[in-house]
């Protein structure tokens, strides 16, 4: 079998598409202009963004004004959280309710706002790697500020019953965030009649460019602005605006949708025969509830291996996959996701996630199986 080049680590990022990158292009070349400017070239930039933010409202079911431009999913948590608390803690509300499976975006803003006062309680996740809503009622207290669940996890693509958070929120009475990043691509939200208060998503997720993002704050809801500088994005997030990334965004979001059913069966039926192949191997399971997962993840953990081994000697053979969070590769500890899952101490260090999209074919995936077969043989030798 002679080597070939998959890409089978669309968490962390994907390509930009074709049609986003003719949508950048007038405005990486000849319409340049700054958004605040009066002339001409600056209108016509600022029309872009209006543009792209009619685009982006359509695609999650909301208000154009409800839409705000930021530099990524890192961000918007940042905006959400911290946004949030210091509008809530004077009045007293000072618990924040979220998992212990966030993404570090998440999990590292809830540590900075503990040591301004912040009450943190992070929920306990069950074996298949949801939450239970019951612990949910249990935590929410009249002094809670925010519930921050993410809709999907970003390692083993297993999504949390947004729905029920969203009555169980609404019915107390509290704000509640959803960190998208993961989901949007593969989730369908009309957030205007959703429970949804606030929703981050990231560009570079969905084949728009890094650098570009979204926080989704519903009308009437006052989150203060964490960044201080011009008046853009309606006063609360201020910078000169990225247009070209922006654009490819607006563009991005509208491809999703029209064909939404058809990708995400033809996905997530790549994703089952990957998952097929790879499961026939002595020692490997697959992490997470596979009846409430997105279509294109694949976390599997190897009985007594090294995860970032086997991820160099799937390299070798030029396919590509992570052990995780691309957030925190390098970093020597086990997933804390798959270790609040419970997954046994033999399997932590062997895990590996592939994701894949459309860009994928059967022949990636037969590869990729045939591939790691070989490679659980040799090793085992």
């Amino acid at each position: 079998m002679g080597k070939k080049s998959v890409y089978a680590d669309n968490a962390a990022t994907t390509r930009i598409s074709q049609s986003v990158l003719d949508a950048m292009m007038p405005y990486l070349t000849e319409q340049f202009g700054n958004p605040s400017g009066v002339y001409s070239t600056g209108r016509r930039a600022k029309r872009a963004i209006e543009t792209a933010r009619q685009k982006a409202a359509l695609a999650l079911g909301c208000e154009p004004s409800e839409i705000y431009f930021t530099s990524g999913g890192t961000e918007s948590d940042n905006w959400a959280l911290t946004g949030t608390y210091r509008a809530l803690a004077p009045e007293g509300k000072k618990r924040i309710i979220s998992t212990v499976i966030e993404h570090p975006a998440v999990l590292n803003t809830l540590e900075y706002l503990k040591t301004q006062g912040a009450d943190i309680v992070l929920l306990p996740v069950k074996g298949n790697g949801r939450i239970d809503p019951e612990e949910l009622k249990k935590a929410v207290t009249p002094d809670t500020a925010l519930v921050s669940v993410m809709a999907a996890n970003n390692e083993t693509g297993v999504i949390q019953p947004v729905e029920e958070i969203s009555r169980i929120c609404a019915e107390h009475e509290v704000l509640f965030h959803t960190d998208a990043v993961q989901a949007v691509p593969h989730m369908h939200f009309e957030l205007s009649y959703s429970g949804i208060s606030m929703l981050s998503l990231s560009g570079h997720k969905l084949h728009a460019p890094k650098g570009t993002g979204i926080l989704y704050i519903k009308n009437g809801i006052s989150v203060p602005q964490i960044l201080f500088g011009g008046a853009q994005e309606n006063g609360l997030r201020p910078g000169t605006e990225n247009v070209a990334s922006i654009a490819g965004l607006g563009r991005a979001l509208e491809d999703l949708f029209p064909d939404h059913e058809n990708r995400n069966a033809r996905i997530s039926a790549l994703r089952d025969r990957l998952a097929e192949g790879l499961l026939k191997n002595e020692g490997v399971i697959m992490n997470g509830d596979r009846e409430n997962m997105l279509p294109g993840h694949c976390s599997i953990s190897v009985k007594n291996a090294d995860g970032e081994k086997l991820l160099l000697m799937l390299d070798l053979k030029g396919i590509c996959a992570s052990a995780g969070s691309a957030c925190t590769s390098g970093d020597s500890e086990p997933s804390h996701v798959l270790k609040a899952m419970g997954v046994k101490p033999d399997y932590l260090n062997g895990s590996v996630r592939f994701t894949i999209d459309e860009y994928n074919d059967e022949e990636d995936i037969d590869y990729i199986t045939e591939t790691f077969s070989e490679i659980l043989k040799k090793a085992a030798r």
